[in-house]
């Protein structure tokens, strides 16, 4: 069984992390959020933005990104405007966690620094700042799932009306 980790170090914006939330649901990842956040848990444009998913989710909180280090294992990708790599060049192995960083500053350039060679970005125009927070989760949450097949996920659709065949 594969497993897929999405890590928010300090999210800010609530409807970021519920269409992200609504993103692991349906995928099977697990959600991993850093606190301090922007907003509380019960925050209802939170709840709105993942609303018949957030019941389905796996989510665990941690009090700051040592927390979070502390009590996880596995391969690390920090999603970043500086990373030097793109994202679909790099192989994820079972059990990757991408982790991105609040919607205002991003990660922490410590962080990024001592980490050089698993900082990612996803490929813009140099003179635009950054892709929605929820829209660079989804890209690269599907790249990974990409290369494993999309395991567990259902990959054929159907027609209501009519049959495909």
């Amino acid at each position: 069984m594969y497993s897929l980790n999405i890590v928010l170090v300090e999210p800010q914006i609530p409807q970021n992390t519920g269409n992200i939330s609504r993103t692991c649901a349906v995928t099977g990842a697990q959600l991993h959020l850093i606190k301090p956040m922007g907003f509380e848990i019960s925050d209802k444009t939170l709840k709105r933005a993942g609303l018949d998913y957030w019941d389905k989710l796996n989510v665990k909180y941690y009090e700051n990104i040592e927390d979070f280090f502390s009590k996880n294992k596995g391969d690390f990708f920090y999603f970043t405007t500086k990373g030097q790599k793109v994202y679909s060049e790099i192989k994820y192995p079972n059990n990757s966690y991408i982790i991105f960083g609040r919607e205002d500053k991003g990660l922490p350039e410590e962080l990024l620094y001592n980490n050089q060679e698993t900082c990612v970005r996803i490929p813009m125009k140099p003179e635009l700042r950054s892709l929605n927070l929820s829209n660079s989760v989804a890209i690269a949450a599907y790249e990974v799932l990409r290369q494993w097949n999309f395991p567990e996920l259902n990959t054929k659709g159907f027609l209501t009306k009519y049959s495909w065949r």
